[in-house]
C-alpha cells in the first residue's frame, strides 16, 4: 500500500480533504512538521469530517525524523512537483512508494527533491495555470497508483444510504 506523505502542509482544509481521502482508500497519511496549523484546527477537523478515526496518521517532528522512519522501511520517495521529471501517468509505481507532497506555497524544498528516488509531476493543458491544488494533486495521483496496483478492482462498492 502507498502512503501519502505531507511535507510541511500549511491550510487546514487540504490536510482535512486529504485525510478523508486516505480515509477512504486505508492509506497511511504522514504529517512532516512544521505545520501551519495546529492538528487540532477545527478547519482541518471540519474538512475531515468524522472520518478522522478512520485515518493511519504518522505525525513527523520534522524531515529528518521522517526520513529517519521511512529508511527503517522499504520503498521510493516519489516526490510530486510542477517541475518534476516524468508525467505520474507514465510512470510505474510500486507497492511500498512513498507519495510525497510539499506545501501549497512552496511544494517540496528543492533539498529533499534530492533526496527522492523520482520526481513526477501532473500534466496541464493550460500554461498559464501554475498548478492543481494539493488536495486535488494528492488524490490524482493516489488513484493513479492505486489504479496501477489493481486496488480499484478489489475495492468494495458503497451505495449511498436513501
Amino acid at each position: 500500500m502507498p502512503n501519502v506523505v505531507l511535507v510541511y502542509p500549511q491550510i487546514p482544509p487540504n490536510t482535512g480533504n486529504i485525510a478523508r481521502t486516505c480515509a477512504a482508500t486505508g492509506t497511511p497519511l504522514h504529517l512532516v512538521a512544521p505545520l501551519g496549523f495546529e492538528i487540532s484546527d477545527r478547519h482541518l477537523k471540519r474538512a475531515g469530517l468524522d472520518y478522522w478515526p478512520h485515518v493511519d496518521l504518522h505525525y513527523h517532528e520534522n524531515w529528518e525524523t521522517f526520513l529517519s522512519y521511512q529508511q527503517t522501511r522499504t520503498g521510493r520517495l516519489l516526490g510530486f512537483s510542477v517541475r518534476g521529471r516524468q508525467s505520474y501517468v507514465k510512470y510505474t509505481f510500486q507497492e511500498d512508494d512513498w507519495l510525497m507532497f510539499g506545501s501549497e506555497t512552496q511544494g517540496l524544498p528543492p533539498e529533499i527533491l534530492q533526496q527522492c528516488t523520482s520526481t513526477l509531476y501532473i500534466p496541464m493543458t493550460e500554461t498559464g495555470v501554475r498548478s492543481l491544488n494539493l488536495s486535488v494533486s494528492a488524490a490524482v495521483a493516489l488513484f493513479e497508483a492505486r489504479r496501477q496496483l489493481g486496488y480499484l478492482e478489489k475495492a468494495s462498492i458503497s451505495t449511498p444510504k436513501t
